[in-house]
């Protein structure tokens, strides 16, 4: 039994990773979790049967031969609803039923009024953080992470042949958001995407433009961040 538990437990850190990471080779998860690359694609094959994840082809990186391209994995649709809760279906019946009752005007008031509460809790923790752009997106990492959002950040636009492409040519940085507690409810209420993406800009002093959305079918929500030249890390 306590193996059986155990590998249960790998299998959702794998999972888990996934969905903060994604795409993400198997060698980049044995090294991040401390795991063999055997054991690591074990649980990939698992995960995959299960339809949790779903395989892609990794563009070519710098020193790999012509064979065949590297293997990535990001999480399905029903990955991503094995790390929901019922609090995702029962905030879009209540959604339903406000617009019913309320107009959109009444949702989108609702969602701003929400994200509104949370912005003030990570507006104290960003008030240590200082003016450098890309610290205060290290403290708001931090406090998406915890609160369920799988986040990270990496620099866009910088020149050479690993860089990531960023939007009219700005240098800046890539929030990434591997997870969202209520990607269903935001799928048909966008109101909540919009209002994050406004307390984003508020949050960090600059002028966020979200390119990519959990809600809209994307593998993962993407905000840049524009930052002026040396504050991205």
């Amino acid at each position: 039994m306590v193996p059986q538990v155990l590998e249960s437990r790998t299998r959702d850190r794998v999972l888990q990773a996934i969905g903060e990471r994604g795409p993400v080779t198997a060698t980049a998860l044995a090294d991040d979790l401390g795991l063999t690359v055997p054991a690591v694609r074990r649980h990939l094959e698992n995960l995959t049967e299960a339809g949790l994840i779903d395989e892609r082809e990794s563009a070519a990186s710098p020193g790999r031969g012509r064979g065949r391209p590297a293997r990535s994995f990001v999480l399905s649709e029903g990955g991503h609803q094995a790390l929901e809760s019922d609090y995702d279906h029962l905030a879009t019946e209540a959604l339903r039923f406000l617009s019913r009752e309320g107009g959109d005007d009444a949702v989108r008031r609702f969602a701003e009024s929400r994200v509104g509460a949370v912005e003030k809790r990570y507006a104290a923790e960003l008030a240590s953080a200082g003016p450098d752009t890309a610290e205060r997106v290290d403290v708001l990492v931090a406090a998406l992470t915890r609160d369920g959002f799988a986040a990270s950040a990496r620099p866009v636009g910088r020149t050479g042949p690993s860089a990531d492409a960023a939007p009219t040519g700005l240098s800046g940085i890539q929030l990434c958001q591997g997870h969202c507690p209520v990607q269903h409810a935001a799928r048909e209420f966008p109101q909540f995407c919009d209002a994050e993406t406004d307390a984003f800009s508020r949050l960090l002093g600059v002028h966020v433009q979200r390119l990519a959305t959990l809600a809209h079918g994307d593998h993962v929500c993407t905000t840049f961040v524009p930052t002026t030249e040396g504050s991205t890390r």
